[in-house]
């Protein structure tokens, strides 16, 4: 790992702790309790993928909560600079995160193939 990725790696981690810090001090309850599942940066750290765990909001609610984290966004980054005393912070993209579904579609998927098999075996011994 270069050092440069090493860099990525810790900012990425520390905006992982403190952008749902920033989302807590919001008025709007819609946005303020969302849970970070992942954030990754760009090459250079000047861009910022924040993935969100979209399992407690419906779809609209979803599509609010994106119109409403695009406005404060600068907020947030601001929050990353002063807490973190960096010089500037990236800039912030949110998105919802579809690999805890996909995660739990697989699982669910290999518990009805482990089903079926033991079914067949259970068909085939008798």
């Amino acid at each position: 790992m270069t050092p440069e990725e090493i860099k990525r790696k810790r900012t990425e981690s520390v905006l992982k702790e403190i952008i749902p810090e920033a989302l807590a001090t919001l008025d709007d309850s819609r946005i303020n309790a969302l849970q970070v599942t992942e954030v990754v940066c760009s090459r250079g750290r000047s861009d910022a993928k924040v993935y969100l765990d979209k399992s407690v909001l419906s779809e609209a609610e979803q599509r609010e909560a994106l119109r409403q984290l695009r406005l404060v966004a600068g907020y947030i980054q601001n929050h990353c600079k002063q807490s973190e005393g960096w010089f500037k912070a990236p800039r912030f993209t949110f998105e919802f995160d579809e690999q805890l579904e996909k995660q739990s579609r697989m699982e669910e998927l290999f518990r009805q193939i482990a089903q079926r098999k033991s079914d067949e075996g259970e068909n085939d011994e008798s």
